[in-house]
């Protein structure tokens, strides 16, 4: 069992406008997801992963892209994505903040000693 305060375990800034925060078991990862570079022009390039994926929008105006359907989420909101499905969002508020949910982990998410 672990219990993560936010002061211990601050969001880290991971790129431009984007900073994330991890906490993971042996087969499930939460990963809370900052933008604060919004609103975008251009939705963020698609990307596909074998985990699976569920995410809620705790705050701030996305379009998320799936294959060619596009999708107006906000605050309150819930996606699903299956493992392989093409996918990107397009951050529509000057911050958006997804809680994410991934089976397996995404170990390129887990720092050492964090």
């Amino acid at each position: 069992m672990a219990i993560l305060k936010s002061e211990a375990n601050p969001l880290r800034r991971v790129g431009p406008g984007f900073s994330r925060m991890v906490a993971n078991l042996d087969n499930l990862m939460l990963v809370v997801c900052e933008f604060t570079n919004g609103p975008a022009e251009d939705p963020d390039p698609f990307h596909s992963h074998p985990h699976e994926q569920i995410t809620y929008v705790e705050e701030g105006e996305l379009f998320l892209f799936c294959g060619d359907e596009k999708h107006y989420l906000k605050k309150g909101d819930i996606y699903t994505i299956p493992s392989g499905l093409p996918h990107g969002i397009q951050v529509l508020s000057s911050k958006v903040r997804l809680i994410d949910c991934f089976t397996p982990l995404r170990d390129e998410f887990i720092e050492p000693g964090v």
